[in-house]
């Protein structure tokens, strides 16, 4: 508790925590954001200080930078991040998922992929990578991070709340809910790129048919004949 109890609305620490831990995790994915500004969320559940305005506007702000340093690190150092990110094969799988997500959906994926493990990362970078327009990616970084900075901050005001005499159980209970939410997303985004790709394969398997028989006008009409001579 005594961890929790340090993570005040007059506390420094509670700004740099909202601030850097965001920031840095678009780079450095194995930091827990999303668990740092729900745990800022449970430890603040009692006050109605006004400075908690300014405590989800640091989360967002450091969001908001942490994607467009991730940008700008995909147009500048562009061979470096393809190493460094997308080498591998699940890299690549990653890379060309965004790739094609981004020409299909955009700013909207932008601000979805918020909200997908692993998803912001792989999006921010290849927005980069790409020369994706810096204003709209920006617009929807900027979307994407007010969003997010609100929904996990309440999320764990909620938690706190629902468990004002065990803030760990708040804790827990809140990431358990975040999680949960994510999931769901990311089920939603596979359902989705399932049904995608056997729409593909139909439309595909269907112009292959369409090809052959104009590369072969005659073959129905024979077949028919064959028919009609047996009957």
């Amino acid at each position: 508790m005594n961890a929790l109890a340090t993570l005040q609305v007059g506390s420094v620490l509670s700004y740099l925590i909202a601030f850097v831990i965001p920031a840095l995790d678009a780079i450095f994915p194995v930091l827990p954001s999303e668990t740092a500004v729900i745990a800022l969320g449970v430890a603040t559940a009692g006050s109605t200080d006004p400075r908690i305005a300014l405590l989800i506007a640091c989360v967002a702000a450091g969001a908001f930078i942490g994607d467009n340093l991730c940008y700008l690190l995909g147009r500048r150092f562009g061979p470096a991040v393809q190493r460094r990110f997308f080498s591998t094969p699940k890299g690549v799988r990653a890379r060309e998922w965004a790739e094609r997500s981004l020409a299909r959906f955009g700013p909207q994926l932008i601000v979805v992929c918020r909200f997908i493990p692993g998803g912001r990362t792989a999006v921010t970078l290849t927005c980069g990578l790409t020369g994706y327009p810096r204003r709209r990616f920006a617009a929807a970084t900027a979307v994407a991070a007010v969003i997010w900075a609100l929904y996990a901050f309440f999320i764990g005001r909620i938690g706190g709340r629902a468990f004002e005499d065990n803030p760990w159980a708040g804790l827990i209970a809140a990431f358990a809910v975040s999680i949960a939410i994510s999931a769901l997303i990311e089920g939603i985004r596979r359902l989705w790129a399932r049904q995608r790709r056997r729409a593909s394969a139909k439309a595909a398997a269907a112009a292959r048919a369409d090809r052959d028989r104009a590369e072969k006008p005659g073959q129905a009409d024979q077949a028919e004949d064959r028919a009609a001579v047996l009957d």
